[in-house]
């Protein structure tokens, strides 16, 4: 998922290549005096109003890595160098997740972050992912109700359900086709080390958010020897890519649900949503009866139930959740907004997404170029969608049929390789909160399990997407620094328990957006 809180907490905070980049068994080895690994980066300040420490630069890499000297695309870098030459350790490439999401501006936002001791062992390296950006931007030209990504199941809509994701497929390949079989983990990962070489570095460290955990676990698996301090913060299970880890967001909403419900009895006397779990979990679903009967005029909007359930994601924030559907309930009884709401900001979280820029097509076309042209084990067949739909719809009644419900993917072309087994050992570090909306435990669980020779650190109570630096009272921060200061695992997997301040009710603050936006596919 694009990772958007870092920027407010900075504002808080005031290759010579040595070898030949490894290839699947099913790539050609490039040549080793290939172009793309002969290049030198023309570095330049990347903004006038940005520091001229914050620097900018264009490489060229192959569009298909089994033909290196064929047709090349753009890949966009930038880095912050470390102010301390005698206690640089190397490069730290950074990815704040996606599929889709920028990474050109984190070397600038997280070096006011780090601390000095693990700043200084470091040139930040910062990316726009193949197709993304700045680097050769794809796009399948899609307006905005083909970029909805949320679908309720229905019978009666299920025909018009297949139709959308037969026409964002068609789309893409129209506008993409060319390109997008090479928009993928696996040559992403390829480019990774397209920059460690041309940078001169004979390994690199990474820190990666979200579908970056993923991104880098393969990077693991295909140059092992070149991998040095990584970092996989809220984990994507590589056994679930890429519908599993969209059906996870059914499966782990329903405890988060429940464990709202627990929060808002105890606090009745001021909500007024009921005093006991069951209470709670009634007048949601009433209201979501109600507002499927007859939509509810909040804030000018026109909310049905399928909108409160497709805002799942804010029930991992007890905080946040509670008085968005208190609000909800009282405008459905044509009562005043409680007292204290921020209508904008509820609404805001209804909708799922921060107040920002609209999203553009760029983004979701690389989501789906992905998300599909990773593996080819999406189902093809129209019926087992809409079967699964309906079972999910029972059994996860808060996102179930969202989750299963047809996908693009099914009209993809086949993938042009594999996935990649994760069958390598990889000496990283994993990071997780215990109630993530994006990457619930246990898919972050998933990714530590199938990287043998991993660490987990488990930031027990922690909410939100993302852990490392996005809040400075978070308890995993700690062993995160030390093992990038030091390259030194944990003896043994870690469980901390987050301080109250930690979470976003001891903040104050609003949540990470619950994703998937609207009209924008999910990021990981």
């Amino acid at each position: 998922m694009r990772l958007k809180r870092l920027a407010p907490l900075l504002a808080a905070a005031g290759l010579v290549a040595t070898t030949v980049p490894l290839l699947a068994s099913t790539q050609a080895a490039a040549a080793p005096a290939a172009d793309h690994l002969r290049q030198k980066p023309a570095w330049q300040r990347c903004d006038p109003g940005q520091p001229a420490s914050y620097e900018c630069a264009t490489l060229k890499v192959p569009l298909d890595y089994r033909r290196p000297d064929g047709r090349t695309i753009d890949i966009a870098i930038s880095r912050m160098k470390s102010e301390n030459p005698a206690k640089r350790h190397g490069v730290l490439l950074l990815n704040p997740g996606g599929p889709g999401g920028s990474g050109l501006d984190l070397p600038l936002l997280m070096n006011g972050l780090m601390p000095k001791d693990v700043r200084d062992g470091y040139d930040l390296i910062g990316f726009d992912p193949r197709g993304v950006g700045a680097s050769s931007p794809i796009t399948c030209g899609l307006n905005d109700a083909e970029q909805a990504f949320e679908r309720a199941y229905r019978p009666e809509t299920f025909p018009s359900d297949v139709t959308w994701a037969r026409t964002v497929a068609d789309k893409c390949r129209e506008k993409a086709g060319d390109v997008l079989p090479h928009i993928t983990t696996r040559n992403t990962a390829r480019d990774m080390d397209t920059i460690r070489a041309v940078l001169g570095e004979r390994k690199m460290s990474y820190v990666g958010y979200s579908y970056g955990t993923y991104l880098g676990a393969v990077y693991s698996q295909m140059y092992p020897e070149r991998t040095d301090r990584f970092v996989l913060d809220s984990g994507v299970d590589p056994q679930r890519i890429w519908r599993g880890m969209i059906q996870v967001w059914a499966t782990e909403a329903e405890p988060a649900f429940a464990r709202w419900t627990q929060w808002a009895a105890q606090r009745s006397a001021e909500y007024g949503l009921g005093d006991t779990p069951k209470a709670v979990s009634d007048t949601f679903w009433g209201l979501v009866e109600r507002a499927d009967r007859e939509p509810i005029d909040f804030e000018g909007m026109k909310v049905d139930g399928d909108m409160i359930r497709a805002a799942r994601g804010v029930f991992f924030y007890p905080a946040q959740a509670t008085p968005l559907i208190s609000a909800l309930k009282a405008a459905a009884e044509g009562r005043p907004q409680p007292a204290g709401a921020d209508p904008e900001q509820l609404k805001l979280q209804l909708l799922g997404r921060t107040a920002e820029q609209p999203p553009t097509d760029n983004a979701t076309a690389v989501f789906w170029a992905v998300a599909c042209g990773d593996t080819g084990s999406w189902p093809r067949y129209t019926e087992q969608y809409e079967r699964d739909a309906a079972k999910d719809k029972a059994k996860y009644p808060l996102y179930g049929d969202f989750a299963s419900n047809i996908k693009p993917c099914a009209f993809w072309d086949r993938p042009v390789e594999a996935a990649t087994p994760m069958h390598k050992k990889a000496n990283v570090l994993t990071v997780q909160n215990e109630w993530d909306s994006q990457t619930p435990l246990t898919s972050g669980q998933g990714l530590h399990r199938a990287l043998k020779g991993s660490r987990m650190v488990l930031a027990a109570g922690g909410e939100g997407h993302g852990v490392y630096l996005f809040d400075s009272a978070s308890c995993a921060n700690a062993p995160v620094n030390e093992y990038l200061a030091t390259g030194r695992l944990p003896a043994q997997d870690v469980t901390c328990q987050n301080p109250a301040g930690a979470t976003a009710e001891g903040r104050g603050a609003a949540p990470a957006k619950p994703l998937p936006l609207p009209g924008v596919p999910g990021r990981f």
